[in-house]
């Protein structure tokens, strides 16, 4: 079973990756932050883990408000470093664990946490600035992570004891999945600060000291604070420290902490501190080793009840996070027919389009021969291939009986109104449908 073996709350100001960048290692201002975290470095190579759990909230890089979220997970294998004004940051990409991603995501969703999940989205300083200081990455980074995205910018924003429930959440999941691996969470978001209005520039020093105090001792005291009193105390912007509630609630109710340093060098204060379970015997965390098997067990059932016997539905194909994984690449060409200029360039050179996506000789042929059962058993969702429809002409009610190997004419007959035909075809439709030209609606 996966295992927590301790925790790490960072600041994720760009001062730390702007200071690792410009080789500030030495120079008098910035060198207290490289010594705060060379403690942390060691820590982490003597524990070698498998993967870091990393809660950290975007700065409006990937994120934006046309559709934001409270808590998004990310469940692909692979990020990027993103672009924020001034190019790229020239770290490696870091892989991501898909597989505990999905299972966390998956329990998380069976505790009623309403999440939502993400794939090929960069990730800002929010991820990147503590992780280059974490880990050694000049041959590639030693670990995966799975970053867990907090929206904090947009209020509404989740509480503070919703984020440590949710940490409670994810703890559960983490220690249910099957596999052996070392997992340590990284909780990031700077203490007091705010970078707007003209309050800009306030900072708590003994309010940051204070709130890592209860963060160790009575996360509780800390859990019960609004918004609006985190605001006064550290500032705005210091709402971040919800996040740290996460990766608290995670941890069990007794924790070691074996390192913690402060430093306000302009803006934000930066702290770091590394935490272990205070207790560890004959089992995880201080649990029994045969005790926690089983509620790993009965956890793993809580997770699978949804679908539960879902198997036996012939001709049923639930569209999971693991099939989203999987699939993910057919699944965002097919995506791209919602755009007019992709719509014409398939049109006209489907195979440049494939080529240019990079899909499997099996993907292009089941496009290409408008297979419809063949790809959702691949695992194309049914709305894109709808889409797919529109573009080259086919009605919705073409695809279903082509799904359940049926002519046309012998699907209709099984429906109220056999000659009623439909597609999601638009503007485009007097070009792309010539199945509805008598007027048939």
């Amino acid at each position: 079973m996966a295992n927590i073996v301790g925790a790490i709350a960072t600041s994720h100001t760009p001062t730390i990756g702007f200071a690792l960048d410009a080789g500030k290692q030495h120079d008098d201002v910035w060198a207290p932050i490289f010594k705060a975290y060379e403690p942390v470095q060691k820590w982490l190579k003597e524990r070698k883990p498998d993967v870091m759990l990393v809660v950290y909230n975007d700065h409006v890089t990937s994120f934006f408000f046309d559709h934001y979220s409270a808590f998004a997970l990310g469940v692909g294998s692979e990020y990027k470093v993103a672009d924020e004004g001034g190019g790229a940051r020239k770290l490696p990409p870091v892989g991501g664990h898909a597989a505990l991603a999905r299972h966390i995501g998956s329990s998380l969703m069976a505790d009623e946490f309403d999440m939502s999940f993400f794939q090929e989205k960069a990730l800002d300083h929010g991820c990147f600035s503590p992780l280059s200081m974490l880990w050694e990455h000049e041959n590639g980074w030693p670990g995966k992570i799975i970053p867990l995205q907090v929206g904090v910018l947009q209020f509404p924003i989740p509480t503070a004891r919703r984020c440590y429930k949710l940490g409670q959440g994810l703890r559960r999941a983490i220690e249910s999945y099957p596999e052996d691996l070392d997992v340590v969470l990284v909780a990031t978001g700077g203490l007091s600060h705010q970078v707007h209005g003209e309050r800009a520039g306030f900072n708590n020093t003994p309010w940051d000291h204070r709130f890592l105090d209860l963060l160790e001792n009575d996360p509780e005291a800390l859990a019960r604070l609004t918004h609006a009193e985190l605001a006064t105390l550290g500032g705005l912007e210091s709402a971040e420290v919800i996040m740290w509630l996460v990766m608290r609630g995670a941890m069990p109710a007794g924790i070691h902490c074996r390192h913690r340093e402060y430093y306000l060098p302009s803006m934000t204060g930066i702290a770091v501190a590394v935490y272990e379970p205070a207790v560890a015997v004959d089992g995880v965390n201080g649990v029994d080793a045969a005790l926690q098997a089983r509620r790993a067990e009965e956890h793993r059932a809580h997770v699978a009840r949804q679908l539960d016997g879902i198997e036996k539905l012939q001709g049923t194909y639930p569209f999971t996070l693991q099939t989203s994984n999987e699939r993910y690449r057919i699944n965002r060409y097919l995506y791209q027919l919602i755009q007019p200029a992709f719509r014409e360039r398939f049109l006209a050179d489907a195979e440049a389009t494939y080529e240019e996506a990079g899909l499997t000789g099996e993907e292009r042929d089941m496009i290409s021969r408008r297979d419809w059962q063949a790809m959702i058993r691949y695992g194309v969702i049914f709305f894109l291939l709808e889409k797919l429809g529109a573009v080259v002409g086919v009605s919705n009610l073409h695809i279903y009986a082509a799904m359940r190997g049926q002519s046309l004419a012998d699907f209709q007959q099984t429906r109220n109104a056999p000659g009623a035909l439909y597609s999601v075809a638009g503007s485009a439709s007097d070009r792309a449908a010539d199945w509805n030209k008598t007027g048939t609606k």
